[in-house]
């Protein structure tokens, strides 16, 4: 568009040698009065025209550019076999896109700037036993060639067979972990009757060693877990990140007439969140994140492939990206693209470049 703009001479048509003159015995004589002011509305109307086009153009060229999705979250699937109470992506559906058209969408994002992709739920391994997770996470890692591609999961559906056809192309397994007391799991909703949830955690540590996976874990600090110092555990597994998030509510999610969770009476204020940080100060590998820096400073993609925006304490979704391209969908998403930075969004996320210790 901006290419067929070109300048318009807007005095070449208004003056009289843009009029048409006629020659009669070697004079030339002006047309007459209607002629004129006819040909003279003509390039009024031209004027006009060039002018419409140029106010089009002009808001793009004070307009700001749109952020650059380095980092994206992509939650494919709602559906989980835990109940967590605080839990803010919950199952309200059970739609899944077909494997060619998530490729199609992770493409894209490549094409417009990610460097890692996220993928979480619900939980990442329940669709089609990890076989849906594997292929996206090979595809983004052989074909896409992203320097980072990272799960989040509860671990409960992760079979070392997994690691064995996907491990390589796996740069972070990140698995939730909210308490080391079985008994408060439960309370959280992350009891699974004779399975204990710490156990299966350090049998997914040592898989991580065996296949070089770098190891994570996510917590959600609440009132059932704030109190407790979880210093020794976490020395012993010695994960590459040790995410500490304060339990956040989400309008329609976990909060509200429309939720399918109620997620309040997990909720602690931000003295609590900074007295649990201060407990667990000396650990290299703590990386905290209040509400404050969690709320805009994420980019989400639904099942849909649709950003959420939570600028207003609920999920709004943009349109697909499928629909209408990451630029145009991006613009809708609330991305505060300073927070992230802030906040450490970016880090040595690739395991080639990681030093990993066992």
């Amino acid at each position: 568009m901006h290419a067929a703009i070109r300048p318009f001479k807007s005095r070449a048509l208004l003056s009289s040698a843009a009029i048409p003159k006629q020659k009669s015995e070697g004079r030339t004589m002006h047309l007459p009065p209607l002629q004129l002011l006819r040909l003279l509305l003509q390039a009024v109307a031209a004027l006009c025209s060039r002018l419409a086009l140029l106010c089009l153009w002009a808001p793009e060229l004070g307009a700001v550019p749109p952020p650059v999705p380095v980092s994206v979250n992509y939650h494919f699937t709602r559906q989980c076999n835990y109940k967590c109470g605080f839990c803010f992506h919950t199952a309200k559906t059970s739609f899944v896109l077909p494997l060619q058209e998530a490729k199609r969408g992770l493409r894209l994002l490549q094409e417009a700037g990610m460097e890692k992709i996220n993928f979480s739920g619900g939980e990442p391994f329940l669709h089609e036993r990890g076989e849906f997770v594997g292929k996206l996470v090979q595809f983004c890692k052989e074909e896409l060639k992203l320097p980072s591609v990272s799960i989040v999961t509860n671990g409960s559906m992760v079979k070392e067979r997994w690691f064995k056809y996907y491990g390589e192309y796996l740069d972070i397994l990140a698995v939730s972990c909210d308490s080391f007391n079985e008994e408060v799991n439960v309370l959280i909703g992350r009891g699974q009757g004779k399975k204990n949830h710490v156990e299966n955690l350090e049998k997914l540590k040592m898989w991580c060693q065996k296949y070089n996976v770098a190891f994570k874990i996510n917590s959600v600090i609440n009132c059932f877990n704030m109190e407790e110092d979880m210093n020794e555990k976490i020395k012993a597994l010695n994960p590459v990140r040790w995410k500490i998030f304060q339990c956040l509510l989400i309008e329609g999610e976990n909060t509200g007439e429309e939720s399918l969770r109620e997620a309040e009476r997990f909720i602690i204020n931000d003295e609590d969140f900074e007295r649990f940080v201060h407990r667990h100060k000396d650990l290299p590998c703590l990386v905290p994140e209040s509400n404050q820096k969690m709320r805009d400073s994420y980019l989400i993609l639904d099942e849909y492939m649709r950003f959420l925006n939570c600028v207003n304490g609920r999920k709004e979704p943009s349109r697909s990206i499928l629909d209408v391209g990451v630029k145009s969908a991006i613009q809708c998403s609330g991305f505060d693209e300073n927070m992230f930075f802030k906040r450490g969004g970016k880090y040595i996320w690739s395991k080639a470049d990681m030093a990993l210790q066992w």
